[in-house]
């Protein structure tokens, strides 16, 4: 065995550790068609300046499945890179008076070596990252193939304008309506922009979620709800003298007969034309134009409208309808005007109920139950009733005869609609990838040649807060085609398109002879384990499947979903703490300012500030976050206790799905088990070599010891691989490690026993804490890195119980436990039962009128 230091030191241990990471390349991997391979991934970072608790717990769990997995003999790939456009690196560059891409480098490089002092096991030689010309080059390709497909086009669409600034905004950069630097009102302008037909995908993209065995249903439920498809019908309501008419989808066709009014939506052709008639309509017309409403906010924002004085005819009573301009209809959503019917739709109840429109119910309860829609609206299926000549029928079977008939008449037609949009990418900022287009002098339009990618966005600019440098110099949009003068597109693309392919990149991050290298693509992919934070449950990850079937159909990928296994990790969240100013705001304080005065039983009792020893209020436990100022910098945590002590403590503290809640306590607790560890290992080395283990010739206390040790690995095995319940597997290794402190001799066998023990718990923490386990594994007298040792296997042969526990009852109740031989037959239990002093005391002068024997486990005597 080899010697080691009485004392654990991380910083030299996790050092000497990370050096033979290094210079043995042990995380580089190439393809191999002899292993199973392994593609774990956790979702890369934006190189904002420094890791955060969020990050440090994703990278933790990600590792841990990877090390684990090559333990299980696999090709395991664990790549890392940078999500590196986007709008604050922008805002840094402003307030720092520096270029957005030089903030983004020294970020960048900052936080890589932050990784790599917490020993994530990352294939360096794959780090990309998305500003990178080489990386944007094949998705300005890409772009141009979906164009020449047909799956790009270009359309108005609504942005919010800044009129004194003269630029577009990002919804971040809006405040209270105002611009965040000139302070004007925010009106919303139609600007030309670029659209992906990710709609042509929906159905594909709603199907395919059935193959999506590893995925929480929670996240496929949420994508499904955002596709959002729904059969319907769409049907035309004529208009009063006019040719035209007014069309709507409804997903509740059996309701037709319950219209009151028609809203359209401010932008919509009939509402312009009201405006033109009426200044009340037109001044209500700006100003739902100048109110971006996000479609989540429309169930609890107010509603607001105005009549346009337009009638519709009823399809079927040819009854004569108001038409109103509503602010809860959208023009990017259906045909931007629907059907009221406020008997049986809780909006258009409230709505209803506003402006004084009639309110009908043409549903009732199938249970018969009296309902009262003035009152409120009864949204269920039910049966017709005041429908004419479909009153009696069932809402389903209203559907289809009102669907038919309004066929049968051309004025309908049954209808299937997805709530999703085409994917808009244009973004009018500067830090992105340009878009690859150009524009002749005659307007045509058309992709940049392939042989003139990457359009290369400049990175030495000053950014000024207002215009983007690539709107700011003319210069930059001129080009040429075929000898005729040409200008560049100066929008840049939504940063989601970078982080939809990124996975697929990995594979081959420096190939150069296309977007992907389709044998490496083909090898690793799918993604085995994704690993990332349930806010991005719904566009990153639908974009990324959208983008791996269009992979898939250019030819470049043979598989249609990108990821198989997805694991969404819960927050990580902490105490919070803060004074109030002079005019009652809150002043939020750091946890690593303030001492907590605790009582006699380590209840937390009051808090105060270190520096001046006054009181601070506390504000409960939120998620970690720089508006609250309680975010734990993992650096000082790595300094004063190490990276493994981070690492335990992330994953000891919760299940990985589930929040965790942040333990000053809990990481010194973390600390001392590693130094409980070393300590047992050092005194193991100190006894020198231990035996061979010889089964035949073990005592009880050993041969319990060795059966401890096995059935720990079948739990552990379990733990990480199936259930990922990294919490449990450290704490079997706990109980195991209490084992082994307890059978404390120097006989032979004990020693081999516990290095047997000690091992195993040296292997199976590898995954979790792998610089001690590096150190202790070569002490423990091996000479291969434990990075390469094979996982354990239980045996089963030492599980196997001479003695077991059986519990001893009368009349139901526990008098005793009592250990027998493994093998003991019904009849010697029951013996044993009866002749127990406790059951004797109990049965005492009772008769006994029957003993049940549930073999291995209990006997219960039954007596009065």
């Amino acid at each position: 065995m080899a010697g080691m230091d009485e004392h654990y030191n991380p910083r030299d241990v996790e050092h000497n550790a990370r050096t033979f990471w290094d210079e043995n390349k042990t995380f580089e991997v190439r393809e191999d068609p002899d292993k199973p391979k392994y593609y774990c991934l956790s979702m890369f970072p934006y190189p904002s300046g420094k890791l955060h608790m969020g990050h440090v717990r994703n990278y933790t769990i990600g590792d841990v499945i990877s090390r684990y997995q090559r333990m299980q003999g696999k090709n395991v790939m664990q790549p890392m890179g940078w999500d590196a456009f986007g709008l604050p690196a922008e805002n840094a560059a402003i307030a720092n008076k520096t270029a957005p891409a030089k903030w983004t480098y020294a970020n960048i490089e900052y936080m890589k070596n932050q990784l790599k002092q917490l020993g994530f096991g990352y294939d360096w030689s794959r780090e990309l990252a998305t500003c990178k010309p080489d990386y944007y080059r094949w998705e300005q390709w890409f772009f141009a193939r979906l164009y020449e497909k047909g799956l790009v086009y270009k359309k108005m669409s609504t942005v919010n304008w800044d009129p004194v600034d003269q630029t577009v905004l990002a919804n971040e950069q809006v405040v209270d309506g105002r611009g965040w630097r000139s302070g004007a009102l925010v009106e919303q302008k139609k600007i030309p922009q670029w659209f992906i037909r990710i709609t042509d995908y929906a159905e594909e993209l709603l199907n395919d979620m059935d193959d999506l065995d590893g995925w929480p249903e929670q996240v496929k439920t949420m994508q499904r709800n955002w596709i959002g498809k729904s059969v319907g019908t769409e049907l035309t309501f004529p208009l009063k003298d006019s040719e035209d008419g007014l069309t709507v989808y409804t997903t509740r066709p059996d309701t037709l007969m319950g219209v009151s009014y028609m809203a359209v939506a401010a932008e919509h052709p009939l509402a312009k034309a009201a405006a033109e008639r009426h200044t009340d309509v037109a001044t209500f017309v700006d100003e739902c134009r100048n109110s971006k409403i996000a479609e989540a906010e429309m169930a609890t924002m107010e509603k607001k409208g105005v009549d346009t004085g337009f009638k519709a005819i009823h399809p079927l009573t040819q009854e004569e309808i108001p038409v109103w301009i509503a602010n809860f209809v959208l023009t990017d959503y259906g045909t931007g005007a629907l059907m009221a019917v406020p008997g049986h739709d809780e909006r258009d109840h409230e709505f209803a109920l506003k402006y004084r429109l009639p309110v009908k119910q043409v549903i009732a309860a199938t249970d018969g139950r009296e309902i009262d829609v003035q009152e409120k609206a009864f949204t269920e299926k039910g049966v017709l009733v005041s429908s004419g000549k479909y009153s009696g029928l069932t809402s389903d079977e209203a559907f289809d005869a009102i669907a038919e008939h309004l066929e049968d008449k051309g004025i309908g037609k049954r209808t299937v609609n997805y709530r999703l949009r085409d994917w808009g990418v244009s973004r009018q900022r500067y830090w992105g990838a340009p878009i690859p287009m150009m524009t002749m002098e005659d307007g045509t339009q058309r992709p940049v040649p392939d042989d003139q990618l990457p359009v290369r966005l400049p990175e030495n600019v000053e950014m000024d807060g207002v215009l983007s440098p690539l709107k700011a110099d003319p210069e930059w949009a001129k080009t040429s085609f075929n000898g005729q003068p040409a200008t560049l597109e100066t929008d840049t693309f939504d940063t989601f398109m970078e982080s939809s392919w990124y996975y697929a990149r990995f594979c081959s991050p420096n190939y150069d002879k296309g977007m992907l290298d389709p044998a490496a693509a083909n090898y690793w992919l799918p993604v085995d384990q994704y690993i990332g934070g349930i806010e991005h449950a719904i566009l990153h990850l639908l974009y990324a499947r959208f983008f791996h079937k269009l992979l898939r159909d250019v030819g470049l990928v043979n598989s249609s979903e990108p990821f198989k296994q997805l694991l969404t990790q819960g927050m990580v969240l902490a105490d919070t703490y803060y004074r109030e100013d002079d005019k009652g705001g809150k002043v939020w304080i750091s946890p690593a300012d303030v001492v907590v005065e605790r009582d006699e039983k380590g209840h937390a009792i009051g808090a105060v500030h270190k520096e001046d020893g006054q009181p601070v209020i506390a504000g409960g436990v939120t998620k970690m976050s720089k508006s609250k100022n309680n975010g734990i910098d993992p650096q000082s945590i790595i300094d004063a206790h190490g990276a493994d002590t981070v690492r335990l403590f992330m994953m000891f503290a919760a299940p990985p799905e589930q929040s965790l809640e942040w333990s000053d306590s809990a990481v010194d607790g973390a600390h001392r088990f590693l130094k409980r560890l070393w300590r047992l290992v050092n005194e193991q080395v100190a006894g020198g070599a231990a035996p061979a283990i010889d089964p035949g010739a073990l005592n009880d206390a050993q041969k319990d010891l060795r059966r401890k040790t096995h059935e720990t690995i079948t739990k552990v095995s379990d733990d990480i691989s199936r259930r990922l319940t990294f919490n449990t597997a450290i704490a079997a290794v706990m109980e195991l490690l209490n084992d082994v402190s307890r059978l404390n001799n120097d006989e032979p066998q004990t020693r081999a026993v516990r290095q047997e023990a000690l091992e195993t718990a040296v292997v199976m923490l590898a995954p979790i804490v792998p610089h001690i386990c590096h150190t202790l594994w070569h002490a423990l007298g091996h000479s291969n890195p434990v990075v390469d040792a094979t996982w354990p296997v239980a045996d089963e042969s030492a599980m196997v119980r001479s003695q077991i526990q059986v519990v001893l009852q009368v009349n139901g109740k526990v008098r005793a436990k009592v250990d027998v031989p493994a093998d003991i037959n019904s009849a010697d239990l029951e013996a044993e039962a009866l002749k127990n002093e406790n059951v004797i005391r109990f049965i005492e002068g009772a008769t006994v009128r029957k003993v049940i024997v549930v073999p291995g486990k209990l006997v219960n005597v039954v007596a009065n």
